[in-house]
């Protein structure tokens, strides 16, 4: 996939890891940028990937995923929906963030104040730009 130019690298990154986590790959490697080590980051914390670090590329940096299982060889991730896309954006308010799987998930927001999860970002009174949903 050298040179290919991608519209919605978030969609990019998150289908990456959707189909690395199908074939029960240990890592997957994504191309690197501020807003991909954010939302590593979120996910890390949250219990979803193992680690994540980045590797200096040639071309280019790459965040390399450390994916994560269960005791019986079930994934941490169960699904990852992209919700704002590059032609339909979508925006909530603090009062409407939506809970995930009954709690069970985050939604994953960029607000004013940084990427945050949607209880975070509740919870410091901030609306913004809704990512993506993790379950």
């Amino acid at each position: 996939m050298v040179g290919v130019t991608v519209t919605d690298p978030i969609a990019d990154m998150l289908t990456r890891i959707r189909n690395a986590i199908m074939v029960r790959h240990d890592s997957v490697q994504v191309p690197a940028s501020k807003m991909k080590l954010s939302i590593a980051k979120i996910l890390k914390e949250e219990g979803f990937i193992a680690d994540y670090e980045v590797v200096k590329g040639k071309p280019h940096r790459m965040i390399k995923v450390q994916l994560r299982y269960l005791e019986d060889n079930k994934p941490a991730i169960s699904g990852l929906k992209r919700m704002s896309k590059p032609g339909l954006r979508m925006y909530v308010h603090k009062r409407e963030i939506p809970r995930v799987y009954g709690g069970l998930g985050i939604a994953i927001l960029s607000t004013s104040k940084g990427l945050k999860t949607g209880q975070e970002a509740w919870r410091q009174g901030a609306g913004g730009e809704l990512l993506c949903y993790v379950w």
